[in-house]
């Protein structure tokens, strides 16, 4: 089927089955799945942060598994070369010549688990394969599969063993997703699917509830959502503001503009509306730019956070009416 036999009812339908099979497993963490749901439909990528132990590795397993799509998983050591991730030429003694092995990274849905246990060398492995939806090899260029998305682990950057993501990898990521601890309600919920025999190895009662096409199709409606020149302003304003915060060394750049639109409209269209309102903007505001601030040394002894710096200029920035 083409995107032209779904209606955009019908593809919505298909996003809140996804959450209902994930939610099969996966206990306490409908922002997490929101997130990951928006970043799909913005054809973007979603970094998770948390203590280990959270769920981080489950829910990205649930989704990729309520998906359909091809999942492989690359867990990053200390050890991990950039050819383990994108693939690499290996000789073959019969023909005397060197064949193109592909990586993981040719998949629908990578997870890559503990993103930060890396070296920055094997981490930017990853940057042309995220921002141009390819791999280049040998002077030549192999596309990755469509739909493709980076769903990506680390735990807090002050644990022992880990490496700061540089500014460049962290911008091709759409998302930053902070995966907290349960509340107390829904981690009982947790232990008693536990008690009563679930296996987070296994997720035999998830399936697959969408098509690659129904993807697709969802993705092309999405980006349609339409949008004014006042809301356009509005997120140019925003950057802008970040710019100027005296907690802020680096702002908001162009990229973080987009990303911001893109995530507004695949929010707004998830919410069945016809066109991007500053509500929407607001509302991806803080996973889309938080891991894009640079800020302050002094501001960062403070205790400021880039949370609440984007809280603050959502605040003070004029919203067109």
């Amino acid at each position: 089927m083409t995107a032209e036999n779904f209606t955009d009812a019908e593809l919505r339908q298909a996003m809140h089955r996804v959450r209902t099979e994930v939610d099969k497993a996966v206990v306490g963490q409908a922002g997490t799945v929101t997130g990951l749901l928006v970043s799909l439909l913005a054809r973007g990528h979603v970094l998770l942060e948390g203590v280990p132990g959270v769920a981080k590795t489950l829910v990205v397993r649930s989704f990729a598994r309520a998906l359909g799509l091809d999942t492989k998983r690359v867990q990053f050591t200390p050890d991990l070369m950039p050819g383990d991730v994108t693939g690499s030429l290996v000789y073959d003694a019969r023909t005397g010549e060197f064949d193109f092995r592909a990586g993981p990274v040719f998949t629908n849905i990578l997870l890559a688990d503990e993103i930060n246990r890396t070296p920055p060398k094997t981490q930017a492995a990853l940057l042309e394969a995220m921002e141009e939806r390819q791999v280049s090899a040998d002077g030549m260029s192999r596309a990755l599969p469509d739909p493709f998305l980076v769903a990506a682990t680390q735990n807090p950057i002050e644990h022992e063993g880990t490496y700061s993501l540089p500014e460049a990898q962290l911008d091709r990521f759409l998302m930053k997703l902070v995966v907290g601890m349960p509340e107390r309600d829904a981690e009982v919920a947790v232990l008693r699917k536990h008690a009563s025999g679930f296996s987070p190895r296994e997720l035999t009662g998830v399936e697959a509830a969408v098509t690659a096409e129904e993807i697709r199709a969802a993705q092309a409606s999405a980006a349609r959502v339409e949008v004014t020149d006042d809301v356009l302003g509005y997120v140019v304003d925003l950057a802008r503001a970040t710019r100027q915060s005296p907690s802020v060394e680096l702002g908001a750049s162009p990229r973080a503009s987009t990303g911001l639109l893109a995530a507004a409209k695949a929010w707004a269209w998830l919410n069945a509306s016809s066109a991007v309102t500053p509500d929407h903007v607001q509302t991806m505001l803080v996973p889309v730019w938080r891991h894009r601030l640079q800020l302050r040394p002094d501001a960062q002894m403070e205790g400021v956070s880039a949370d609440a710096v984007l809280t603050s200029v959502v605040q003070q920035t004029r919203v067109p009416i």
